[in-house]
């Protein structure tokens, strides 16, 4: 195993690659009792269109699969995986982004036990026609809650403005009219080209002993058949239709909202480059729109924005993006204010200059915090998406990044991006 060591922070982590391509990361934690581990395929809601393994010809699968597929592997023809980590005292969940699909337990004992089971029903699929119409009701009834939750309602408007007509501004679980179209066989064809090991990671992190770790693992693939590694050749995601500038919405709200998606249309620098470039797009924004930020304190004493006021920065494989939002009568106000902010960023940031070390120092003290959170240790790997760079590397990025970072990032995001505005009223009856 190769051994990285983080000496800033005492901490090594353990790196290898078995023969059948599953990545494994292991990351001693002495003194924590539990133990997390996360098995994760670089396969999400956006991955719709692909060659199947073993076949030439590009399909397009319903919007939603990907998640269908994360709710499906837990049931097998005679038992349910939930039930065996229940008999190991571990507790287990899963969670479908755009990107990528994990598999995870917290456990503070039967550590062997409880990973064979992971490896083995993420490693093991049943997919029958009676238990994917099962299905398809379970998370119809899953989809027709979220649609009346106001605030996804808002999220999913704002990316269907900034990615109109694109994988990406379907909703993660789909439709109830895609979901019905989903068959086993889809399922079947999604597992074959996405779960193989060479496109999945597991990261194990707690009080654990690495090299007894690594055996377990090894014990638990060698025991199975594997093909052999394959490239996946997925389709090309049109990322280059304009985005809707504003959009109004009637929704069963008592106030009215306003969320502002900041759409990036520069490239990303690949590796750990990639991973300092969100960690100072997430500065660029507590420095424009931050609680230290001059004119945040403006419009928080004019009363246009309050505490429900957020926002936040998402890069992940192919697209990044910031959205803006929160609670306000003030409307016409508020999406004025923050187009000025954006829109003038270079200017607001100057006048902010004085606050940049201040929010290095938060943003590196967030990021010790996180280190304290085994899930959020384990969560916030991304695989290949920075070169196996992750939270462990952060504290160290953080300290190089300069005020001219900031402006330059400020000029390739926000200077080339296109801003999207859903303003969302209270419906009439």
């Amino acid at each position: 195993m190769e051994k990285i060591k983080y000496t800033n922070l005492d901490e090594t982590l353990y790196k290898t690659t078995l023969p059948n391509g599953l990545q494994i990361n292991l990351l001693p934690k002495p003194g924590f009792h539990k133990t997390y581990a996360v098995l994760t395929t670089d396969f999400g809601a956006l991955d719709l269109a692909f060659v199947p393994r073993g076949q030439k010809e590009l399909v397009t699968m319903p919007a939603g699969i990907a998640h269908f597929l994360e709710h499906k592997m837990f049931e097998k023809a005679d038992h349910d995986a939930f039930e065996l980590f229940g008999e190991y005292g571990a507790s287990a969940n899963a969670y479908t982004s755009f990107t990528r699909t994990s598999y995870l337990f917290s456990t503070t004992r039967y550590l062997k036990e409880n990973l064979d089971i992971l490896l083995d029903f993420v490693q093991d699929p049943y997919f029958s026609a009676s238990s994917v119409a099962k299905e398809q009701g379970i998370i119809g009834q899953e989809i027709q809650m979220y649609a009346d939750e106001p605030n996804w309602r808002v999220y999913t408007a704002l990316l269907q403005a900034m990615y109109p007509n694109q994988a990406l501004s379907n909703d993660i679980a789909g439709t109830i009219e895609s979901i019905s179209e989903i068959t086993a066989d889809m399922l079947y064809q999604n597992y074959e080209t996405f779960y193989h090991p060479s496109n999945m990671n597991l990261f194990v992190v707690g009080n654990i002993e690495p090299e007894n770790v690594l055996t377990w693992i090894e014990e638990n693939q060698n025991a199975k058949e594997f093909s052999a590694p394959a490239a996946i050749e997925r389709g090309a995601v049109t990322l280059n239709e304009p985005v809707v500038a504003h959009t109004d919405l009637a929704l069963t709200v008592q106030r009215p909202k306003v969320a502002i998606g900041v759409r990036g249309f520069d490239a990303v620098p690949a590796g750990q480059a990639g991973l300092k470039y969100s960690l100072v797009a997430s500065m660029l924004l507590d420095l424009l729109l931050g609680d230290t930020a001059k004119r945040y304190l403006d419009l928080y004493n004019d009363g246009i924005i309050d505490d429900s006021f957020s926002y936040d920065f998402e890069l992940q494989r192919g697209f990044h993006f910031a959205t803006i939002s929160g609670e306000t009568n003030e409307t016409e106000a508020f999406v004025t204010a923050v187009h000025d902010i954006l829109n003038n960023a270079k200017a607001n940031l100057q006048e902010s200059m004085s606050e940049f070390e201040l929010v290095k120092k938060e943003a590196i003290g967030s990021t010790l915090s996180m280190l304290n959170s085994l899930e959020a240790t384990a969560n916030q790997y991304d695989g290949e998406l920075f070169d196996g760079a992750n939270l462990l590397d952060e504290v160290a990025l953080l300290e190089s990044v300069t005020f001219a970072d900031i402006l330059a990032v400020a000029d390739e995001f926000i200077g080339q991006g296109q801003i999207a505005t859903v303003v969302v009223n209270p419906q009439t009856v």
